[in-house]
């Protein structure tokens, strides 16, 4: 654990230190958010949060291969290798979008390309855990699915990233969970606890931690489509890895049976921790569609929005997603793991309260409403 605590400070430290330079970067070039008529923020923003974003994996992966726990497994060495790479193509993707504000189709394209480097490296499914056992399809087939999920993933986080601090804190705390999943499964099955997953989720979780101070409301710094897009990949790709490493029999499979939420946890927390950000864009995708525009048409009427309109404050807003996340993807490690009475009256108990918050607020704020696109 200290290994990952390490890893976690380093991913912190540096994305934070990194930032600063990042905007500065990014003011030069012109690479800066325009007010446009569906923003929020109210003056030009710089971009480029996601190469601070990046920078902050890369140097916590470079000194997790030089510790002797995390340092000593090749699996997590080759894994790790291939997953920035991925991470690089698609950093610079955003940054090009940053940059030019590329069309849905390329943008896709890059996306795509940044995904089958990694497929081809081997970070793919490898077996689904379903009731009653794992099944595990074709090669071929997996590494369809693996592509989904992955640009899924990515679209979702790029999606809920509309306030500031939103997307980062989103995901570390998704991070976080899986991470706390990961690690206690190890412990307890005594697996190896040096493993892809944890390594990817504690650095990522650390990264974004860093670059919340610069982004958080009022934000100096955006991380823009180069860290959206990488984190969104990042937090895939570290769910994935886990069945390259896990033993699919590691938890014990009984249909009916005590142990049946815990056998089905890696499929259900990645769910789980993109819920908020899936949710988000599938309710997108089903509004423009049926109003006859493009899914990738942009407007104002995402989750984070509508908290707004109903009267929320910006920073208010995030942190009702922040408990809502909190309240899903720990929720499920908690019922997963530890499924007792009292932890599901912990979990009822937040969650009763994240409704009253987020509904019972007056609506002082509909007299000014939102823009409309």
């Amino acid at each position: 654990m200290r290994e990952y605590l390490l890893v976690l400070f380093v991913a912190m430290a540096t994305t934070f230190l990194l930032t600063g330079v990042a905007r500065q970067i990014a003011l030069r070039y012109g690479a800066v958010a325009k007010v446009r008529a569906r923003d929020v923020h109210k003056v030009p923003i710089p971009y480029f949060g996601g190469v601070s974003i990046l920078g902050g994996l890369i140097a916590a992966f470079a000194v997790a291969s030089s510790l002797p726990f995390l340092g000593d497994s090749l699996q997590v060495a080759h894994d790790g290798r291939a997953i920035l790479i991925g991470g690089v193509v698609i950093c610079a993707v955003g940054v090009i979008d940053d940059l030019y504000e590329l069309d849905a189709i390329t943008k896709l394209a890059g996306e795509v390309l940044a995904v089958g480097v990694m497929v081809v490296q081997g970070i793919q499914l490898y077996w689904l855990p379903l009731p009653g056992g794992v099944v595990s399809p074709s090669a071929a087939l997996l590494a369809v699915i693996t592509a989904g999920i992955l640009l899924v993933s990515c679209n979702a986080v790029n999606f809920v990233d509309g306030l500031d601090g939103l997307a980062a804190g989103v995901t570390a705390i998704g991070a976080l969970a899986f991470f706390t999943y990961s690690y206690l499964l190890n412990v307890e099955q005594d697996l190896d606890r040096a493993t892809t997953s944890t390594l990817i989720t504690v650095a990522l979780a650390g990264a974004c931690l860093g670059f919340l101070p610069h982004n958080f409301f009022p934000a100096r710094v955006f991380m823009g489509d180069s860290g959206a897009l990488l984190i969104g990949l990042m937090l895939a790709a570290s769910t994935i890895s886990l069945t390259g490493q896990m033993d699919p029999y590691a938890v014990p499979y009984e249909v009916g049976g005590s142990s049946l939420l815990p056998a089905l946890l890696p499929l259900v927390l990645p769910i789980a921790v993109l819920a908020i950000p899936a949710l988000d864009l599938t309710m997108a995708y089903v509004r423009r569609t049926k109003a006859g525009r493009s899914p990738f048409a942009a407007d104002k009427l995402h989750l984070h929005h509508r908290l707004m309109q109903r009267g929320h404050s910006h920073r208010r807003a995030v942190l009702l997603m922040y408990l809502w996340t909190i309240l899903i993807a720990f929720g499920v490690v908690v019922l997963g793991l530890v499924l007792t009475w009292w932890t599901a009256l912990i979990v009822l108990t937040i969650a009763v309260i994240a409704v009253v918050l987020t509904t019972g607020i007056p609506k002082r704020r509909a007299a000014k409403p939102l823009a409309k696109v």
